[in-house]
């Protein structure tokens, strides 16, 4: 394979497999065709960080002339369509990218694609978040439970109670300038009932919510009137349990919406980017820099790995260590 045409990125050793299968090598670069360009091949965009799902930020390399992207947007971050961001090079729609905000590091900007627009995705685009809404999020310390409380508050909801599973993580979203206003150990209380004591018996009108299975009854009993639940993952099993009933879900005249956000149309994304780069982008900060106006959202970052640590990162999310994201970030030589 020709070096120009080449690139270094993560592969996965045999297709399949444990962390250690996790590897550097050379892969494919890939190329952009241009209409009209007799199948000419221009490299368009070279990644300097990606997190562990599969946003990136980067420095735009060359751009298809026919595009409307602002050059003064030349430093950017976006979700790939294609090929992952787990590489030198990634091919991505204009549509697609975001401005970084100068006041952002590289590791913040990383921080912010894939978790803050599926939580932007659940709670605006799906659940149609109300002022005065109460909300529940569970998985509140991870990179899209913290984008999600913050988006609660800053559409003005009414409770914004969060699940964790540590005094830890509990202390740690407790920390934040704009908190849950109640923060509940699913491991030690039963979140139904105190959604039930913080809302004076009413419920939550929405439900973020990645676990599914083993939350399923909790979270039809917390659910209030009208109440809506979104559903992003399966994470405590992917069937009914045990004792599920459906009458609750009539009588209670609830709304109930699973998605994916890397399934969705290219138009799709490219709509609910700029939605978020409208309603969110200007008000984001990063958690070092000094706390501006009420109201300003943070990104929080758990810890940057050399992507040669690679396998170590992908421990670390295994282990449910972190509190806010784990940024992998890619070296040039």
């Amino acid at each position: 394979m020709a070096a120009n045409q080449s690139m270094r990125a993560i592969i996965v050793k045999d297709g399949k497999g444990p962390i250690e299968n996790l590897l550097i090598g050379n892969v494919p670069k890939p190329q952009l065709t241009l209409p009209g360009s007799e199948k000419e091949d221009i490299p368009f965009l070279l990644g300097q960080l990606r997190y562990l799902e599969s946003s990136f930020q980067e420095q735009l390399q060359s751009l298809d002339p026919t595009s409307t992207a602002s050059t003064k947007e030349m430093r950017s971050s976006g979700l790939p369509m294609a090929w992952g961001a787990y590489a030198e090079y990634v091919l991505v729609d204009a549509g697609m990218l975001l401005p970084k905000l100068p006041k952002l590091s590289w590791e913040h900007a990383a921080a912010i694609p894939e978790a803050w627009l599926t939580a932007y995705q659940a709670l605006v685009k799906i659940a149609n978040i109300e002022e005065g809404d109460n909300i529940l999020i569970h998985a509140g310390a991870s990179g899209v439970g913290i984008a999600a409380i913050q988006l609660a508050r800053l559409f003005k909801a009414n409770h914004v109670v969060a699940t964790a599973g540590s005094p830890e993580k509990l202390e740690f979203l407790k920390s934040m300038p704009l908190a849950p206003t109640d923060a509940v150990n699913y491991k030690t209380e039963d979140f139904s009932k105190r959604v039930g004591e913080i809302t004076s018996g009413k419920g939550v009108d929405v439900i973020v919510d990645f676990i599914a299975q083993d939350y399923w009854n909790k979270n039809i009993a917390s659910l209030a009137l009208d109440g809506r639940m979104v559903l992003l993952a399966t994470l405590g099993g992917g069937s009914m349990p045990p004792g599920a009933e459906i009458t609750p879900i009539l009588y209670k005249r609830l709304r109930i919406q699973g998605s994916t956000l890397r399934s969705r149309s290219q138009q799709y994304q490219v709509d609910l980017i700029q939605g978020f780069k409208r309603d969110v982008l200007d008000t984001i900060e990063g958690c070092n820099s000094k706390h501006g106006e009420e109201g300003h959202l943070r990104i929080y970052v758990h810890k940057v790995y050399k992507w040669d640590g690679i396998q170590d990162a992908h421990r670390e999310m295994e282990q449910n260590k972190n509190s806010g994201k784990i940024i992998v970030q890619i070296s040039q030589s």
